[in-house]
Order: C-alpha cells, then structure tokens, then sequence
C-alpha cells in the first residue's frame, strides 16, 4: 500500500463527514492504493459513530482509536496502525487541502525522509494565512515560535501545522519515540527527525483559519511547557538515540 492517511479527532462530529468525504474524493482520482485512518480520541460525541457509517460506504476508512485524550496520542496510533510505505497526518478540519499531497510526492521520490508543511513564508516562499486568528492567537504564537526555537526545532518556523507527511520508516522510528500526548508532539517529532538525521523538506501551503478551532489558551501553555520536556528528553537521552 502506498499511503495511509490519518485524521485525529476529539468531538468531531460537526465536521468528520465533510473532512472524510473530501479527502476520499481526493484520493480516489489518484492511482495507487490508500487507506484513510479516523484516529480517535476519546470522543464523547457522535464522531465514532459516524465515521462507521462513512467507513461502510468507502472501504478505505476504518478506525484507530484510543481511550486516551490527546492529539499526539492519536496521531501516534493512526501511525503506528497504517500500513502505507507514506503515512500522513492531517487536521479534521481540512484547514490544509489535501490537494497540496500533490506537492509532496516528487520529494518523497527523491529521497526525503519527512515532507512538512508551513504556513511561514519564512520556511516556504509563498506560505500564506487566508484570514488573520484571533489576537491572542497571533501573540501567543508569535511567542512559541520564539520558545521553540531556542529550545524545541531550530529553523523550521511553523512546526504546528497539521499535514506532516513521513515514509514508513520515519514513521516507525519517529511515533515509536514519541512521549508528548498533546498538541506539542509536532514538535518533539521533529526534534526527534533532526536528531536522528532524517531528510526533511518543507512545502508552502496557503491555509485557513477555522473558528471552531480546538486549540484553547490553555492548551498554548501546555505546549510551552512541553518544549521544555523534549529538550530536557534530549539532554537526558530518554529517547535513546
């Protein structure tokens, strides 16, 4: 198989229909095989239920979920399950087309270990946001790309946005590693991919800002305090590399 595809969600309910549909209509104008993966996590609403329904109608979807709450630790299993030799995560939201996989593909033929995506043109010339967050948002960003790069992932600018793309063996390598359960894992992952060597390339994406975000103010602190827990996971060695 050639791409597994996975979605974490919490509570998705509202939107999963419309995400799975438009990445199923992607994916099925393309010629190799697929699977697309709901990585659950713990959702108390309708979201499981509906993925089912959408999983009888398309044989490609099925579920990987966790009784756990926590993006990364989604995101870790859906990896962790897939059996595509490229395995991709995007947000529920679909605030990434899924179309920019197209950019993806030439650099994985030439050899690229770990295809991200930004939204910093600082990363990718021609990196754009279609609308402005929210204030608080803009400054407690700008703020975590400082922390980050003093003590997460020198040199990549956007380490948070949610289509990251990685061959079956970095995938292996990196998710097995992986210890954060929130929203810092992009982060610790990437960290891990720059210690171990792997070749990463970074494409520009225009992406929008969807209201019904689920990245709260608090959840901005827990990622603050997070990249201080990778790099002290670095120094120490608990990721035995």
């Amino acid at each position: 198989m050639y791409l597994s595809w996975i979605i974490p969600t919490y509570n998705e309910e509202k939107r999963i229909e419309k995400t799975l549909r438009e990445v199923e209509a992607y994916l099925k104008t393309k010629n190799f095989d697929y699977e697309i993966i709901v990585a659950d996590s713990a959702s108390k609403d309708r979201t499981r239920e509906i993925v089912s329904k959408i999983a009888a109608e398309f044989k490609n979807v099925r579920i990987a979920g966790t009784e756990k709450r926590g993006k990364g630790l989604g995101v870790r299993e859906g990896m962790l399950a897939g059996h595509g030799d490229i395995r991709l995560f995007s947000d529920a939201d679909n605030s990434t087309a899924p179309g920019y996989f197209d950019q993806m593909i030439p650099l994985f033929e030439k050899g690229y270990d770990v295809v991200i995506s930004s939204r910093d043109s600082k990363d990718a010339r021609g990196a754009s946001r279609d609308v402005k967050e929210p204030w608080y948002r803009e400054i407690l960003g700008r703020l975590g790309n400082l922390i980050i790069q003093i003590f997460g992932v020198w040199g990549i600018w956007d380490t948070q946005n949610g289509f990251k793309a990685f061959t079956k063996k970095a995938a292996e390598d990196l998710f097995s590693r992986q210890t954060i359960p929130g929203f810092a894992f992009d982060i610790e992952i990437l960290a891990l991919a720059k210690k171990l060597g792997l070749k990463l390339a970074i494409i520009p994406v225009r992406w929008h800002f969807e209201t019904e975000s689920k990245v709260t103010l608090k959840a901005y602190f827990n990622v603050f305090l997070d990249v201080f827990r990778i790099r002290w996971n670095l120094i120490t060695n608990k990721y035995k590399i």
